[in-house]
């Protein structure tokens, strides 16, 4: 087999990442330590070495196996990171090389020769910047360990530590704890801690603040238009609003927010005592009104970001922190990094974080109660408009993510749900479910404390029975209709009926003559202008262009005889009325036909949320104790 050494030579700008144990101090262990160099960083290539050490007193096996993960824990897909790897050899402690061989995709077998010390090399091309991969250039190294190292078969508890060698120019930023005395050494107590510690080193920016004596920082690598001063004061507002809700308990020594800021940046994702954002840089405006969120009545419609979609991302994934990292559902912690692992929980794991993520902000005073609730009303509509969420419960999105959520197509609105934005609605329905049955003695604040203390405290992952039990713990009665109907089930969710608990009703907003709401024509298909070509995106299932035969992928070319845009071909929608037959000239497959399409009604508007008139005095102290009211 064909083995090209690896670049041996070691400049200043060169950025070395060792991960060693104590030397084979104790004889009967096993020492795993890690390398990643960085000599030509604009080539995209870290260079890792693991270098493995056996006591005298351990027994070496004949063959080793080292395995690479296929997927990083708070991202459900398997995303093959070891098709990055390339250039793999093996030698001893004296450099003779040792037999290898790769017996599937992300496992490299060595034959030992009984050595108690040998060494892999290879490299890993990193070009992806994102919260769940890794990039090197050189500007920045941002890295993910579970798509770079490697972990050795039956070694996922061992404990290793990690020296880090920086150009001067750089900094090092990471979630694990540094070792006293060593300069940028840090340890770790097993594989699960390692994969969930991600680096970055660059000349980032740093933002200090401390939450009951706890250190805390913001990580920021990238310019852009945000407040330092604004963005630490909100973010320590948001880590104390949390803090107090979860008992005021700070369950880590320190936190740290790595935040990568470029034009098309955005998500999250959590970690045990930090957390990997992106955001746009020019994302943190200042608006007044209706705070900005993804959530819009039209499917595929993306509001512009502004500074409070930012506090709501890190809100999120703070939360995370509890939900998810330390109060873990069923196969969720310890992983198996080899393969799928399935979970019905994730609208809680997710989505239940997405509705505390707002719900903080409100609680914090970094949003008003207006702007909350139309956001939440936003949220309903979109539901609403979203036909998927006939055709799967909450907790089949949950189980079926590692095969739909991350591979979004056309049909997708019409056939999935996803477990963030009905989790969300989800856990506001459940949680003023909880205030009303228990006459607001309890909440969902409650179950999620049980949890944390139940669970969590006593190493137990929980399952859906278990949070079933927790919550009807809290409202002190059944629940079984809300989680079979709305859980397990795919009825359509009684928004009134929960907000009517906080003295609140939703609108709908559909305009009104002689009584009767107006009908506005429905045409069911999204479309995008994709330089002149206005193209077809998808189709909404049950709609008028759903059954008269439009397709994803159309070029719509004329409308009535007349050349289209996208702002033209929607003005000219808008002067029809329910009924109205038009004709559309279409492109497919390279294939000129028209289409005559019976354009449909329905009634819609723009969902709000409002009080009841002549609210209860328990209506009043539900909704003050909801939102954190005066």
């Amino acid at each position: 087999m064909h083995k090209r050494p690896l670049v041996r030579s070691v400049c200043l700008a060169l950025l070395v990442l060792v991960f060693t144990t104590s030397a084979a101090a104790q004889n009967g262990t096993t020492d795993i330590s890690f390398t990643v160099a960085m000599p030509r960083p604009h080539t995209h290539l870290f260079e890792i070495e693991v270098v493995i050490k056996r006591g005298s007193t351990v027994v070496v096996p004949a063959q080793d196996q080292l395995v690479m993960p296929v997927w990083t824990p708070g991202s459900y897909l398997i995303r093959e990171f070891e098709r990055h790897v390339q250039d793999f050899e093996v030698t001893d402690a004296a450099g003779r090389p040792l037999k290898w061989e790769k017996t599937n995709k992300n496992t490299w077998r060595v034959t030992t020769n009984n050595a108690r010390e040998w060494r892999a090399k290879y490299r890993v091309y990193a070009n992806e910047l994102s919260v769940r991969t890794s990039e090197l250039n050189s500007n920045h190294a941002f890295w993910n360990n579970a798509n770079l190292l490697m972990y050795l078969d039956g070694h996922l508890k061992s404990p290793s530590t990690v020296r880090v060698i920086a150009p001067d120019v750089w900094k090092v930023a990471t979630g694990l704890p540094a070792v006293p005395g060593e300069r940028n050494t840090f340890r770790a107590e097993n594989f699960d801690v390692l994969y969930d510690s991600p680096f970055e080193a660059s000349n980032f920016k740093t933002l200090v603040f401390n939450v009951k004596g706890v250190p805390h920082r913001i990580v920021i690598d990238g310019e852009g238009n945000y407040d330092p001063e604004r963005m630490r004061g909100d973010v320590q507002k948001i880590v104390e609003t949390q803090v107090e809700l979860m008992g005021g308990e700070i369950p880590y020594r320190d936190y740290t927010f790595i935040l990568h800021l470029r034009s098309n940046a955005g998500g999250g994702l959590e970690h045990a005592n930090s957390t990997a954002l992106g955001y746009p840089r020019f994302g943190f405006r200042l608006t007044r009104g209706d705070r900005t969120t993804s959530a819009s009545p039209n499917p595929g419609e993306q509001r512009e970001p502004d500074y409070r979609g930012f506090l709501s991302l890190v809100s999120h994934e703070f939360f995370h922190l509890w939900n998810v990292k330390r109060i873990r559902p069923d196969a969720l912690g310890p992983f198996d990094y080899t393969q799928e692992n399935y979970t019905k929980l994730l609208w809680v794991a997710e989505g239940i974080t997405d509705y505390y993520a707002d719900l903080t902000l409100r609680r914090a005073g970094l949003i008003t109660e207006e702007e909350f609730l139309s956001a939440t009303a936003r949220a309903f509509q979109a539901l609403q408009n979203t036909p998927g969420r006939m055709e799967q419960s909450v907790e089949e999105s949950s189980f079926d993510t590692w095969i739909k959520f991350y591979r979004q197509d056309e049909n997708s609105v019409n056939s999935q749900v996803s477990y963030y934005d009905k989790g969300a609605i989800l856990g506001l329905l459940l949680d003023l479910e909880i205030r009303k049955r228990s006459n607001g003695s309890k909440s969902l604040d409650d179950v999620m404390r049980y949890l944390n203390t139940e669970f969590f405290k006593k190493n137990r992952n929980y399952t859906p029975a278990d949070f079933q039990h927790a919550a009807e713990r809290m409202a002190g009665s059944s629940l079984e209709e809300f989680f079979a109907k709305y859980v397990r089930g795919r009825d359509e969710l009684d928004y009134n009926a929960a907000l009517s608990f906080a003295g609140l009703r939703l609108n709908t907003g559909a305009t009104v003559e002689a009584g009767k709401p107006v009908e506005k024509i429905f045409f069911g298909a999204d479309v995008v202008q994709d330089g002149e070509r206005l193209l077809v995106r998808r189709v909404i299932a049950g709609s008028p262009a759903y059954e008269q035969g439009v397709n994803a992928g159309d070029q719509i070319v004329a409308l009535d005889n007349a050349r289209v845009t996208r702002d033209f071909f929607n003005r000219r929608l808008e002067e029809k009325k329910p009924g109205d037959l038009i004709n559309l000239t279409i492109f497919r497959f390279d294939e000129l036909s028209t289409l005559l399409i019976k354009l449909g009604g329905r009634t819609e508007g723009t969902y709000s949320i409002a009080p009841l008139p002549n609210q209860t005095d328990a209506q009043k102290q539900i909704y003050r104790a909801w939102l954190g009211s005066k």
